[in-house]
């Protein structure tokens, strides 16, 4: 079966846009819609903007976003019969099987972008990657930090999850962490606790956007952040979007389950490939390649 995935925030690249739009005359069509969604020219900075410019939340969630489903609906070979994105990549994947449009995808990606960089300008909060410890000890030590927030947030693949929280929990836990044998603990480049209860003030706004929004039945089953279980239930997919903001993000659940449920093939809709090395990882028998 043909399984296709759609990164996050963090796959961005620069001329990301210039590629777009030497893949199709189309592409132009879909950039002019954002720009009227958005209110500024993202192609713009799709096309000639710096590293630093595609980092900013506001800038980095559509422009993901715009890319993965300009790149999809383009495709004339995109037929997915199983289908999945990591965090934000979840609204690229929905978008891309049709269970929204993309404009309304776009609206709640909006939403989504200004109300997780309030809830980030609010408290001081980070991520870190943890590699080379058991899941089970990353979770134990989490839980022992209770005085701050620190959880964790992306089961990425095996060897490597991602905790998320305060920048004090998160210090508190490195220290903990490399104590009880981690190979390494990365703090990553972004501004906020993505997928942690610091995200709980944003969870409030974008749960509006979401249920303002029309879903449909997707064009192939989608499995989900929240709890890597297939479904094609339009009420069941609102909800686990809603639920996914200060959730973690069961990524290597997610690639287990579908492998099980028969996918054979994974294809990345992205700009690099950052998904396409998780599952390399969760699992060497499948073939994942890059679009």
């Amino acid at each position: 079966m043909k399984a296709y995935i759609f990164p996050g925030q963090g796959s961005q690249r620069v001329g990301m846009g210039t590629e777009l739009l030497n893949f199709s005359d189309h592409s132009a069509e879909y950039l002019d819609i954002a720009k009227n969604i958005l209110g500024f020219d993202i192609s713009k900075v799709m096309v000639d903007g710096t590293a630093a410019e595609l980092k900013q939340t506001s800038i980095t969630q559509p422009a993901v976003f715009t890319y993965s489903v300009i790149k999809a609906r383009i495709t004339r070979d995109f037929k997915p019969e199983l289908i999945a994105g990591h965090s934000l990549g979840e609204l690229s994947a929905l978008a891309a099987v049709r269970a929204i449009t993309f404009a309304d995808g776009l609206r709640i990606v909006k939403a989504r972008a200004a109300a997780m960089q309030k809830a980030c300008d609010a408290q001081d909060s980070t991520m870190a990657a943890v590699l080379g410890l058991d899941n089970e000890i990353i979770e134990v030590i989490c839980k022992s930090i209770t005085d701050e927030i620190v959880v964790p947030a992306n089961y990425n693949c095996p060897g490597q999850l991602v905790i998320s929280g305060t920048r004090k929990g998160v210090s508190m836990a490195k220290e903990l962490l490399l104590e009880a044998g981690a190979r390494t603990v990365l703090e990553l480049k972004v501004n906020g606790a993505f997928h942690s209860p610091v995200m709980e003030p944003a969870k409030e706004e974008l749960k509006t956007a979401i249920l303002a929004t029309k879903f449909r039945k997707p064009q192939a089953v989608v499995y989900q952040n929240v709890n890597a279980r297939p479904t094609t239930d339009p009420d069941e997919i609102q909800e686990n979007l809603i639920a996914q903001l200060t959730a973690p993000v069961l990524w290597m659940q997610t690639i287990e389950n579908m492998i099980m449920d028969g996918a054979k093939q994974f294809t990345e809709v992205g700009g690099r490939p950052t998904l396409t090395n998780m599952v390399k990882k969760i699992d060497s028998r499948v073939t994942p390649v890059l679009m």
